[in-house]
């Protein structure tokens, strides 16, 4: 089929990407030129495992190209996916701007009947909003439905391609009967599609993350726990884990949840909880546990040192989680925050998210070409994602170059007989405190 994806963010790109894979002609449209000129030249603007050779693979075949204009892309598809950013408010609602805008361009060239298919994440009723708007600028039949994306960044093209389910809100047999030509390859290969209608649909997206995100702040409460009664959050975690109702995922304890999708889902359900008189007072408590969580080994490392005025602190992680450049609400810009403003110097290495985060702290603090130029000198060390390369050190060169032998683990990476041995002090989450 003939595909159009609006919005090469991560989420269009990668959807944009596989579903050519697929066997889809898909035209990707996005209003920055710069960034689509990137892509005719076979670059990928975000770093995402497996994506740049599924990518390569597909402008190579013909089946993959990009444009600054939506006509262009509308003259040879009548299926639309919007794939469009949705940033939370200062009250954090949802902001539909940028899928009400190009619904309402839509609508203005359609010139046959057309389908729009809403993957960005929106509250519920937008896809009635943006079938009402549509139905102002034209006379062409047309159906709207609702397909929420469920990309982990750092496993996209794989949950993409090998999803649990897919999901689509609809009213119309003519739109369901498109979307199983659309995603047959995938149901032939026994992923199931759950039809529903399309508030159901949207509020399924919001629903799903937020139960997770309430899921890792759960295990995180406990972690703590664990720290004041003397239990072992690993354990805990295994036996609860063992329980097939509960599963053993999202339930490492850690720095909180962080990203594009968890952080601004948990704000949008309570904002549209509270349009209608319903107030989340879980997802209330889980936001608030969560910032709080974000920053917990900080005083900690306070302690340790009696105070951080000059004191030198290694980070080593900045992307909110591996396998990803992605440093939206990543616990590493909370933790960089309160140490500058308590006076500590501070030098972080991540071999992928650099770049973004000096587009924020720019000079302010030192960036390091590799882990171990990093901790030169340093009084503590903080763990704040949990990338492969941090799992396995070489802890000889960590006591030759770290000032003092201090390690606070955001990620509970090691293994505390281990760092025992080693002669590290070494504070973990919901685990016990090793000191040397």
């Amino acid at each position: 089929m003939n595909i159009t994806i609006v919005g090469t963010g991560y989420v269009g790109l990668v959807s944009g990407t596989c579903l050519a894979d697929l066997g889809h002609s898909v035209h990707c449209v996005d209003i920055n030129r710069e960034k689509v000129e990137m892509m005719q030249k076979g670059k990928v603007p975000i770093y995402e495992p497996q994506l740049e050779e599924v990518f390569l693979r597909n402008i190579k075949g013909g089946r993959l190209f990009f444009t600054t204009e939506l006509k262009e892309a509308m003259k040879v598809s009548n299926v639309i996916f919007l794939a469009l950013p949705t940033p939370p408010g200062e009250d954090g609602s949802a902001d539909l701007s940028y899928v009400l805008n190009v619904a309402e361009q839509i609508g203005d060239l359609m010139t046959e009947y057309t389908l729009i298919v809403n993957k960005s994440t929106v509250p519920v009723g937008t896809s009635e909003k943006v079938k009402n708007l549509i139905q102002t600028k034209t006379k062409f039949p047309f159906d709207v439905v609702s397909n929420p994306e469920f990309l982990r960044e750092g496993y996209a093209v794989e949950d993409f391609m090998k999803p649990e389910r897919v999901i689509v809100g609809g009213s119309s047999q003519r739109a369901f009967e498109i979307m199983d030509r659309i995603y047959l390859p995938l149901t032939n290969a026994g992923i199931k599609m759950i039809k529903m209608d399309e508030k159901s649909s949207e509020l399924t997206k919001y629903a799903s993350n937020s139960f997770l995100a309430t899921k890792i702040t759960f295990m995180n409460e406990v972690a703590n726990y664990c720290e004041k009664v003397g239990a072992d959050v690993d354990k805990v975690r295994f036996g609860m884990g063992s329980d097939e109702r509960i599963g053993n995922r999202f339930l490492f304890p850690g720095l909180g949840y962080g990203g594009s999708c968890f952080p601004k889902d948990v704000k949008a359900l309570i904002k549209s909880g509270k349009e209608v008189g319903h107030n989340f007072q879980i997802l209330e408590s889980v936001e608030k546990i969560n910032q709080k969580q974000k920053t917990i080994l900080i005083p900690e490392v306070e302690k340790y040192l009696g105070g951080l005025e000059g004191k030198n602190i290694a980070i080593w992680g900045l992307a909110f989680k591996e396998n990803t450049d992605d440093i939206r609400e990543a616990p590493s810009l909370e933790i960089i925050e309160q140490l500058l403003e308590k006076g500590a110097k501070v030098t972080a290495y991540d071999s992928i998210a650099s770049d973004n985060v000096k587009k924020i702290w720019k000079n302010k603090i030192t960036y390091a070409d590799n882990m171990y130029d990093c901790i030169e000198g340093a009084d503590a060390l903080i763990i704040a994602t949990e990338w492969g390369e941090f799992r396995n050190p070489h802890f000889n060169i960590l006591k030759e170059k770290m000032k003092n032998r201090a390690i606070f683990d955001g990620r509970n990476l090691y293994d505390l007989n281990e760092l025992a041995f080693h002669g590290f002090y070494y504070k973990s989450i919901g685990r016990k405190l090793i000191k040397k």
